[in-house]
């Protein structure tokens, strides 16, 4: 199982535990609205504990995104296929210090060559809520293309679009 990738500015790694304060952080503020949030403090922790016990269950999850030059969390990227979801997905949650730094770019990238390369999938979308213009400027960015006909996790509790991202080699 790999356990880091580097790009040109950042290092994916595992989530650790010193990553919950600024997740919880995250989970809890209204950043969070497009990924279900804002959470209560339990809430908050039953997801930050999913996306450390996805690497156990699974063997690839979201990656820990942190800056090389001072190693701080910069949000989590990568693989996301819960028991209940359509599809594996490709997610992310950029912290606001991240923010205009094309961080969610870089690292969505290097998770978007690392599932397509290593894990061997065959295909893999974002599920983007409606109102999130950020986040499909992201998918955009990253050459997804809006699938009007993909199945939708939980369409009543999580209505969002369903962006599919090409192959890696696309992104070279």
């Amino acid at each position: 199982m790999m356990t880091t990738i580097e790009t040109k500015r950042l290092v994916l790694r595992k989530p650790i535990n010193d990553d919950w304060a600024d997740m919880r952080d995250f989970f809890m503020s209204e950043r969070a609205q497009y990924v279900g949030g804002p959470y209560t403090l339990g809430r908050a922790w039953r997801q930050f504990s999913a996306e450390v016990g996805h690497w156990s269950l699974l063997g690839c999850g979201m990656w820990a995104v942190t800056e090389k030059t001072c190693g701080k969390l910069q949000g989590f990227v990568g693989a996301w296929c819960p028991a209940d979801w359509p599809e594996r997905e490709i997610g992310w949650v950029m912290l606001e210090r991240a923010e205009g730094k094309g961080f969610g770019f870089e690292a969505a990238q290097a998770a978007i060559h690392d599932v397509y390369n290593r894990l061997k999938w065959d295909t893999a979308v974002s599920y983007i809520m409606h109102e999130n213009v950020r986040s499909i400027a992201l998918a955009l960015r990253l050459g997804a293309t809006l699938d009007k006909h993909a199945q939708r996790p939980n369409s009543e509790a999580y209505p969002c679009l369903v962006y599919r991202h090409p192959k890696s080699e696309v992104l070279s």
